[in-house]
């Protein structure tokens, strides 16, 4: 069994939008995580989808997902006081129903638009092999290291240096046990699993992500979302004038 958990628990800050929390923003006339739990609810390998939500906004979501005709949902149940808390929740929901051990849970930012099929796929083959898998993009840019912002004296091989997308694939033996240990060592804040995993001291693996794949944290992750919707549109439309010769 292999079942997507979307996390949407927080009220995105830094999108300074005061009126709707970022996932319901709407690009392409459809709020972000209806398309995000499209993706999803169309993959042939995923069998679920569980959402940890904001919790004043879960009937707003069930609204949503019943308008959209959103396939394979299980559950939607509240998010947390944090990104993790959130993730825990929607882990424990996952629990309830995927019973075997190797079963694979998708954790995913509900902010993640953009995923491919190919994407997915990869993410769940490569959790069938190594119980883990967190996609990334080599860092492109120089990096520099600060602690207060204002001086630096350390910088980084960006050959060596990767950023972590989403969705993290991992079997549900994996992410309990992790989940598990995270509480008995008084760990309660880390800012994927990816790095709770590195913060129990262990490796992940990692494979190959998409740079399209955007998490929409921003004002300009937005833009960039629009502009990408934008051109997809224009691709289709070219495509059909092609077609008949307009």
């Amino acid at each position: 069994m292999v079942t997507a958990m979307l996390f949407a628990g927080g009220i995105g800050a830094r999108m300074q939008s005061s009126d709707l929390p970022k996932q319901f923003l709407e690009v392409g006339g459809k709020p972000i995580i209806v398309h995000t739990m499209e993706h999803f609810a169309k993959h042939f390998m995923v069998d679920g989808i569980v959402v940890a939500c904001k919790e004043d906004w879960i009937d707003y979501l069930v609204d949503l997902v019943k308008e959209f005709g959103i396939k394979k949902v299980r559950a939607i149940v509240p998010g947390g006081e944090t990104g993790y808390a959130s993730i825990h929740n929607g882990v424990m929901a996952v629990s309830q129903f995927s019973k075997n051990p190797d079963d694979i849970i998708l954790i995913c930012d509900g902010v993640r638009p953009m995923l491919s099929e190919k994407l997915i796929t990869d993410c769940i083959e490569e959790t069938k092999k190594f119980k883990s898998a967190v996609p990334v993009t080599p860092s492109i840019d120089s990096l520099l290291y600060s602690t207060d912002g204002v001086s630096c004296k350390k910088s980084y091989d960006r050959n060596t240096m990767y950023i972590t997308q989403a969705p993290q694939g991992y079997t549900m033996e994996r992410i309990l046990w992790a989940h598990s240990e995270a509480e008995k060592r008084g760990i309660t804040n880390p800012i994927s699993s990816s790095e709770l995993f590195i913060e129990l001291g262990e490796s992940v693996h990692i494979f190959k992500g998409e740079r399209f794949n955007i998490k929409v944290t921003t004002p300009e992750d937005l833009i960039t979302l629009r502009s990408q919707f934008y051109y997809e549109n224009y691709k289709k439309f070219a495509k059909e004038e092609l077609k008949y010769g307009l």
